[in-house]
């Protein structure tokens, strides 16, 4: 591990990464706009220009070499003294934010970014108060390049990074430099709108308020916002996200960097994809079925209501006419919890891993980035769960068979999809329960002979772990509360567990090691580095 100055300051670093990687790894705030760790280096913005100590060519002497050099473009190397906090730095800095700010609208009052935009930020920083320019600024059009995304032209900087991400991450190159000379500016290809389903990153990398996601713009200001860490829902890889949300609920997804899963970037399902937690036709109260049809029932009384009817239909016994549909849209502690629960209540019960949603096949980008086919976070980790418990099993396939034969009196159905996932085939299957207990967010065919309905909460109101394809288990935190009249699943599991006090994921995990060692640790990816802003 080289350790080089920098500013005075002895710095230890990663071999052969750049300075300026090295100088922000340490904390330091030094400005750049085209440098990003994700993508090649091009060193056009100059903003991170240094000194730096190098020979001199007769005596071989060290001193301060003449020219600057650019941090972003030079690798650290044992013993090298660079510094960024000298007049001669700084000068360049004010210069070249002059040069930025230029043709610039005044726009910050209207525009997304501010709050959290790089331009903003060093033009404070490192720029001037004043501006020299006389002349009119010239304008640039706004454009509509994609179904997701606008063009702000006069906002941006020509740093490119959205040109090498579609070039390089996902390999479609929709997008370049147009016009020449002081008419530059950003573009799509004619004909080639920016449609990829990784296209939303570029608002991310974008370091001004040049590309703007459609379904944010003007919705809120970010210094608005509260930040919840989370796991997206989306697929089995288990991307890592940042839940931007505050009183009115979600507003917007953006990537959480992690070194094992999906780096700086994620899909565009993660990232649109969470506008089923506001949907109007969510289940609001738990529901019993009577003579008049389901009616409203209090959480409170709903464990004494469930044992009931469970005892009335299934009598003494074991259970054997008992299956458990564990959905994997569940959090392995919710899951744990339920089939704990089932099996001390009916040892003899069938535990069902549910529909797994796939959807296409797995896609792979050209730097490595992968959408699954699987649509759910949670499908090994309930696998994990079920074998676990042992007993009798069954698949999704076999139990709507049986199901259909009649073997089962009772059945207790875990659902939480995002899309509609009951077809005419599993609605008949499931009609033929006597006593059909529902735990979903939406309204399904379910409802017609479901004699127990209880709403679910979704991800983003709960807390938990999921596993994702690869075993990696991968914590996520509560959001924004459940919408009103629901009870979080993990907590309504606990109390019908027979635990008392408010439910915590950690603490659940905790009582879940002793039997399952690897849920002793979860995997916490690093902070986002400074620069990946």
């Amino acid at each position: 591990m080289p350790t080089i100055i920098i500013d005075g300051q002895e710095i230890k670093c990663r071999k052969g990464i750049p300075v300026l990687q090295a100088a922000l790894d340490a904390g330091m705030n030094i400005p750049h706009y085209c440098y990003h760790p994700g993508l090649s280096v091009v060193a056009s913005c100059r903003l991170c220009l240094m000194e730096m100590k190098m020979p001199h060519p007769q005596t071989r002497e060290l001193g301060w070499d003449p020219k600057l050099f650019p941090a972003c473009q030079t690798p650290v190397k044992r013993g090298m003294e660079v510094r960024f906090n000298s007049e001669k730095v700084r000068e360049s800095q004010r210069h070249l934010m002059e040069y930025y700010l230029l043709n610039h609208p005044l726009d910050c009052p209207v525009c997304d970014k501010a709050g959290e935009c790089n331009l903003q930020d060093y033009a404070e920083q490192f720029g001037s108060a004043t501006s020299r320019m006389v002349e009119q600024k010239q304008k640039n059009p706004k454009k509509d390049i994609g179904p997701h995304t606008l063009l702000y032209s006069d906002r941006c900087v020509l740093c490119k990074r959205c040109i090498r991400f579609v070039a390089e991450i996902t390999g479609t190159g929709e997008m370049a430099v147009v016009n020449r000379g002081s008419r530059n500016e950003i573009d799509v290809f004619p004909g080639m709108p920016l449609d990829n389903p990784l296209q939303g990153n570029v608002v991310d990398l974008c370091p001004v308020g040049a590309l703007l996601d459609k379904s944010f713009l003007y919705k809120q200001r970010v210094w608005l916002l509260r930040t919840t860490k989370s796991v997206s829902p989306a697929d089995s890889r288990g991307q890592t996200i940042f839940i931007d949300h505050n009183e009115n609920g979600i507003h917007r997804i953006r990537p959480r960097y992690n070194e094992r899963v999906n780096e700086w970037w994620i899909s565009d399902e993660a990232r649109f994809g969470w506008h089923h937690v506001q949907r109007e036709e969510r289940l609001d109260q738990p529901r019993v079925r009577n003579s008049d049809g389901l009616r409203p029932e209090r959480w409170e009384e709903l464990p004494q209501v469930l044992r009931q009817r469970m005892q009335t239909t299934l009598g003494e016994g074991g259970g054997s006419e008992l299956a458990l549909i564990l959905s994997p849209m569940m959090s392995c502690e919710e899951a744990w919890l339920l089939a704990k629960h089932i099996r001390e209540m009916a040892p003899e019960a069938t535990l069902v891993l549910g529909h797994v949603p796939i959807v296409g096949e797995d896609r792979t980008f050209p730097k490595g980035f992968v959408i699954k086919a699987e649509k759910c976070p949670n499908r090994r980790g309930v696998e994990t769960i079920i074998e676990h418990f042992g007993g009798n099993t069954s698949t999704w396939s076999d139990f709507l068979a049986q199901a259909v034969e009649g073997k089962f009196k009772a059945a207790c159905v875990v659902g939480g999809y995002t899309e509609e996932w009951v077809t005419k085939e599993v609605a008949a299957a499931l009609a033929k329960v006597e006593l059909l207990v529902v735990h979903d967010l939406f309204p399904s065919a379910l409802d017609e002979t479901a004699a127990i309905q209880i709403p679910s909460a979704t991800w983003a109101e709960r807390e938990g772990t999921f596993m994702n394809c690869d075993g990696l288990i991968q914590p996520f935190e509560r959001a924004i509360p459940p919408l009103e009249g629901v009870k979080a699943d993990g907590q309504f599991f606990y109390e019908l567990a027979g635990e008392t006090g408010l439910y915590r994921a950690k603490k659940v995990r905790e009582m879940m090691a002793a039997e399952l060692p690897q849920f002793a640790e979860v995997f916490i990816p690093c902070d986002v580095p400074r620069h990946a802003h």
